[in-house]
């Protein structure tokens, strides 16, 4: 007992001071889980897996401004706030509330395995103690960062197991509408969704998949019911799509979403449940992620049949390349028209001051 107390306390104690910072933005924001710009073309930001150097800490600086000097709706970093060999420092995640709220526009996140399941690498650290920080640090609040937070849907219900034991919300689980487009982040982790790597947790993993294909689910009838005409989701984890790509994915069957390469598949259940619900909803959706550290945007989800889902497209953000410095601490700019037939059109933003191989002029 006086163990868990101690944790508890070491909690508050470590999250208090930039909650009290988070709070003042809190005055500045949104009452409402949707930002009204129907019939309107906005823009958003997504980034990810960074930063994992020093160098890298100085290129987001770069990366943070070059978002700052455009419009953005909002941006979401898709997980990874650190290089999963390096400690998971409290040092870590305060950096991080730094560059979020120094943000302009609204800022999401969603965890990535660095974060928290890959902290069981050092045995100091305790990957759900580890979660439990980012909980309380990121996702206290049902606003999100950044300077004008957006008010977010919330998964309350207590569905994700926490440090002590128990059963907690899964709170880093966020839904949001703009402009007749619904968007949700999803705690879906590398490392085998934490059934793998080092000390796996088949129960933790359990519930949080159950949560995410819950939170999945009503996304959709959300969306359904609002009459958006897209989706975008946003996790962190790159989970295999098919066969082809064994160096920076998990190798699984096209068809059955089974995966076939002898790894723990912590995958297949979520990924069948986002085929039908792709298949359900008809309208264009987009499947952002992180992981792999390789941008690319392309149309991997087949159906059982193995035709390819017109409606569906993968969205890999830039990631760390720790040997080219800021070569690769980028960002992608998604222009959103609701009134477009694919509705989502994609700019990659190469930030001046983060080009290596060619300078910028």
């Amino acid at each position: 007992m006086k163990q868990q107390q101690s944790r508890k306390t070491r909690l508050r104690t470590f999250a208090f001071p930039f909650l009290a910072c988070a709070a003042i933005g809190l005055a500045h924001a949104q009452g409402e889980t949707s930002d009204d710009r129907d019939g309107h073309s906005y823009a958003i930001g997504l980034w990810g897996d960074l930063p994992y150097s020093a160098a890298q800490v100085v290129g987001v600086t770069n990366l943070i401004k070059d978002m700052n000097s455009q419009r953005l709706a909002f941006t979401v970093h898709d997980g990874d706030l650190k290089s999963g060999s390096s400690e998971c420092t409290d040092s870590v995640y305060s950096m991080a509330l730094e560059f979020f709220n120094s943000l302009e526009a609204a800022a999401m996140f969603t965890p990535g395995d660095n974060d928290w399941v890959d902290c069981d690498r050092n045995a100091a650290y305790n990957s759900l103690v580890q979660l439990d920080k980012e909980r309380e640090l990121f996702f206290r609040t049902p606003f999100s960062l950044g300077r004008h937070p957006l008010r977010q849907q919330v998964q309350t219900d207590p569905l994700c197991l926490g440090a002590e034991g128990a059963l907690v919300a899964c709170s880093e689980n966020r839904r949001w509408t703009v402009g007749r487009v619904t968007y949700a982040t999803l705690n879906v982790q590398g490392s085998c969704n934490n059934l793998c790597d080092t000390l796996p947790n088949a129960a933790e993993y359990a519930a949080r998949n159950a949560a995410n294909i819950q939170w999945l689910k009503e996304t959709f009838a959300q969306a359904t019911a609002r009459g958006s005409v897209a989706v975008m989701l946003i996790a962190q984890a790159n989970p295999g799509w098919d066969a082809n790509d064994p160096n920076r994915a998990p190798l699984r069957d096209a068809k059955t979403l089974a995966e076939t390469d002898g790894f723990p598949d912590g995958f297949q259940d979520y990924l069948k449940a986002l085929r039908d619900q792709v298949i359900a909803f008809r309208k264009p959706v987009a499947y952002v992620h992180g992981d792999s550290h390789y941008f690319r945007i392309d149309r991997p989800l087949l159906d059982a049949a193995g035709r390819r889902l017109e409606n569906f497209t993968r969205v890999e953000t830039f990631g760390d390349n720790q040997a080219n410095g800021t070569n690769d601490t980028q960002w992608l700019k998604v222009l959103v028209d609701p009134s477009s037939r694919e509705v989502f059109a994609y700019q990659p933003q190469i930030v001046p001051a983060n080009r290596v191989a060619v300078p910028s002029p």
